[in-house]
């Protein structure tokens, strides 16, 4: 049996997207006791710490998320083949799975409206002073708005 739960390089999955792998990880390896998952990746392997380290967190192996991500970091697969997760938003994402789990984040299924955006201050980004900001929107991992530059 093989699932593909492939997500854009370079971005951390949709929560929706992490839930649906370790239920679709736990009700494989909970079927038989022969059952083992196999996982690839192809790029980044901290998006592979990501779901290794919710999973443990889902699967109680560990209690929380710190401890999910600590027990990944110490134990590597095969001679360092899987790097810790560590990119900032990797880790974030841990820790709203794990709210997820106890209940303390809830999903919001209700459509998000961007009705506008506000800058504070100017970024002195130019030997000029000041900077040229442009926004790109996505939705569903495409992008819909790009402003001009």
């Amino acid at each position: 049996q093989v699932l593909d739960f492939g997500w854009p390089d370079l971005h951390t999955p949709a929560l929706e997207k992490i839930c649906s792998i370790c239920k679709a990880m736990d009700t494989w390896l909970n079927a038989a006791a022969h059952n083992v998952v196999v996982l690839h990746n192809k790029g980044n392997r901290g998006r592979l710490g990501v779901v290794v380290a919710a999973y443990m967190h889902y699967s109680n192996i560990s209690a929380s998320a710190n401890q999910a991500l600590d027990r990944f970091a110490m134990k590597r697969f095969y001679e360092d083949k899987v790097v810790p997760v560590g990119q900032p938003s990797q880790k974030r994402y841990i820790h709203y799975f794990s709210g997820l789990l106890s209940g303390s984040i809830k999903m919001n299924n209700k459509p998000l409206f961007l009705h506008h955006v506000i800058m504070h201050g100017i970024p002195n980004f130019e030997s000029k002073g000041g900077c040229r900001p442009f926004l790109k929107i996505y939705q569903a991992m495409q992008p819909v708005y790009t402003s001009g530059i």
